[in-house]
């Protein structure tokens, strides 16, 4: 793809939508999807109403893009270092409450819309987590892996479970860690 010459309508238009998909970030993760309406997401870029719609066409459209923008966390090396990496990754997010993930994970919890588009940005992490994990069935090991992670997620924070909200996080990495292991590993051959 090339890029536009400096200053032309075609930079103007890359700018101006790059600064309507930065507001209806900072809008979704303030207010989650439910309560986002176009004028805010305006008001908050700058920009006309109409414009979102001409660059978007609808909020969950809007809605879909920040989802796609929005950085998966890399997965990547030998089978028990990608379990690794997914463990770091869930342990900073119990750690400390991540309000913008939270918000996303309400509005995919109550609005069809919203769970549509999150689904389709879990696909791209679940298939990330896929490719470290050889195995026949790693896309089926993958979305539990990622199952267990929202699982997880959701109870700490979001139902506040009594035993994981309180749990201290590297506790609760111990207690996944021979899981997630057992899922990035390559199976075991059957005795034959």
């Amino acid at each position: 793809m090339t890029t536009p010459r400096p200053g032309s309508r075609a930079e103007q238009r890359r700018r101006t939508e790059a600064r309507i998909l930065d507001a209806a970030t900072q809008v979704f993760f303030a207010a989650g999807y439910e309560r986002t309406t176009i004028r805010a997401v305006a008001s908050a870029a700058g920009v006309d109403g109409g414009l979102v719609m001409h660059y978007f066409g609808s909020k969950q459209e809007l809605f879909r893009r920040v989802i796609d923008a929005a950085p998966v966390p890399e997965v990547s090396g030998a089978p028990g270092q990608a379990a690794e990496q997914l463990l770091a990754t869930l342990a900073d997010r119990l750690a400390s409450e991540p309000t913008a993930s939270l918000t996303l994970l309400r509005s995919m919890l109550t609005n069809p819309e919203a769970a549509s588009a999150v689904s389709a940005g879990a696909a791209r992490y679940e298939a990330q987590i896929a490719q470290a994990i050889p195995a026949g069935d790693a896309s089926l090991r993958a979305a539990v892996i990622s199952a267990i992670i929202l699982g997880v997620m959701v109870s700490r924070h979001l139902i506040k479970s009594d035993e994981l909200a309180s749990a201290d996080p590297a506790q609760i990495i111990s207690l996944l860690r021979p899981c997630m292991i057992s899922l990035a590993a390559q199976p075991e051959s059957p005795p034959g």
